[in-house]
C-alpha cells in the first residue's frame, strides 16, 4: 500500500453555491512535491441515483435540461439529500418527485466516484423494485418527461447520444445481476 503524501497546504480559490476549488500542495513519500487543485462539493453526503425498474421489465428514465452540456439529455433519477435524510429516505423522496413512484425493495448497487483526480464527487446508486403509484411535487424549474425504456433494449439507450451519462451507465449494468426475475 502506498503512504499518502503529506498535505503541505490547503488554500482556498474559488467557490460557488455548488463547488469549492481547493489547492493542495502536497509532498509525496519519494519527496517530490505537487500543487494539485481540486472541486470540492458543498454537499457532506452523497446524492442518490435509481434504477427504478418496473413490474414490465423496464427502467424509468427523466429527460431533463442540463446546464453542462445545455441540452436535454436522457438519465436515471437522482437527486441531493436533504439534510437530516437518510439515503433510502432521499431515493423514496427522489422517486416520487420524479418519476411519480415508490419503492417497496430498495438496495445499494454501488458508491461511484465521478472523476476523483480532481473531483471529491461521490454518488450512490440504488436498485428500486416493487414500485408503487406515489408523487410528491419536486424542485425543478419544468416538469420532467418520464421514459419507460425495456431492460432488453439496453444496446438501444446506450447507443443514443442523449443518453452519455457515465456513472448512469455504470448503475445499469451493475444493477443487471441484482434484478429480480428474469428480465432479459
Amino acid at each position: 500500500m502506498h503512504e499518502l503524501p503529506e498535505i503541505l497546504q490547503k488554500q482556498l480559490v474559488a467557490q460557488s453555491n455548488l463547488f469549492r476549488v481547493e489547492q493542495l500542495h502536497l509532498r509525496f513519500s519519494n519527496g517530490n512535491e505537487r500543487v494539485y487543485e481540486r472541486l470540492v462539493t458543498s454537499h457532506e453526503r452523497n446524492p442518490v441515483m435509481m434504477v427504478a425498474m418496473t413490474e414490465t421489465n423496464e427502467v424509468l428514465l427523466v429527460r431533463e435540461y442540463n446546464a453542462g452540456t445545455e441540452q436535454y439529455q436522457l438519465s436515471l433519477p437522482k437527486g441531493a439529500r436533504d439534510p437530516g435524510e437518510t439515503s433510502e429516505m432521499a431515493v423514496r423522496r427522489e422517486l416520487q418527485e420524479e418519476v411519480g413512484f415508490d419503492a417497496a425493495k430498495i438496495r445499494l448497487i454501488k458508491t461511484m466516484s465521478l472523476a476523483p483526480g480532481y473531483m471529491q464527487y461521490k454518488i450512490d446508486a440504488f436498485l428500486c423494485e416493487s414500485l408503487c403509484p406515489a408523487s410528491l411535487e419536486g424542485d425543478e424549474p419544468e416538469p420532467l418527461e418520464v421514459v419507460a425504456w425495456p431492460i432488453g433494449q439496453l444496446h438501444e439507450l446506450f447507443a443514443l447520444d442523449e443518453f452519455d451519462e457515465g456513472r448512469a451507465i455504470a448503475a445499469i449494468l451493475l444493477a443487471l445481476p441484482m434484478i429480480d426475475g428474469d428480465r432479459s
